[in-house]
């Protein structure tokens, strides 16, 4: 009895799930959109952060990639309770596809490599979007508040230790041979 009403749902809930997408749905989600404010602020604060220290993935960046990461997330998480749910394929990919968009921030001029700081932070931001889609508030709070944190403080104390050597323009070696 017990397993014949399980595998009932389990048939309902399939049947459901393949039909995502078969015609438009215009309800309110208030879920999705606490889920999107979330992932707003998270990426609002880290891209204040950035924006107010001039670097080029700022404010919007962060929010964005925030925000998408958040969607994405999301989305795979309307499949939950089907037969290949998993949703480690979509958050994995996040990774994967924010790693390259972190790359194209850091550049190499001579000995001098730029961009680490604000690609590690880029790639956080995307973090903080995947954990507002899954509804982790104070987790979300408290990872934020640590980004910003380290951003911030060892920002400053990294210029303390090795301030930066503005005397020149920076020399790129070529190669006469």
């Amino acid at each position: 009895m017990i397993s014949a009403i399980f595998l009932s749902s389990l048939q309902n809930t399939e049947l459901i799930l393949t039909r995502v997408g078969d015609h438009p749905d215009f309800s309110f989600s208030f879920d999705f959109l606490f889920k999107i404010l979330l992932a707003i602020g998270a990426g609002l604060l880290i891209g204040i952060e950035r924006e107010y220290k001039g670097k080029d993935a700022g404010l919007k960046t962060n929010m964005l990639v925030a925000v998408g990461s958040c969607v994405f997330v999301f989305l795979s998480l309307q499949f939950q309770g089907g037969e290949s749910f998993d949703p480690t394929r979509v958050l994995s990919q996040v990774v994967t596809g924010i790693g390259f968009l972190g790359a194209g921030v850091i550049l190499k001029k001579g000995a001098n490599v730029q961009g680490l700081t604000t690609a590690a932070t880029v790639w956080c931001s995307a973090a903080a979007g995947c954990i507002a889609a899954f509804y982790l508030v104070m987790d979300l709070l408290l990872f934020t508040g640590t980004v910003v944190f380290v951003n911030m403080i060892f920002g400053y104390l990294g210029k303390k230790i090795a301030p930066e050597d503005d005397s020149g323009p920076i020399q790129i070696p070529t190669d006469n041979n």
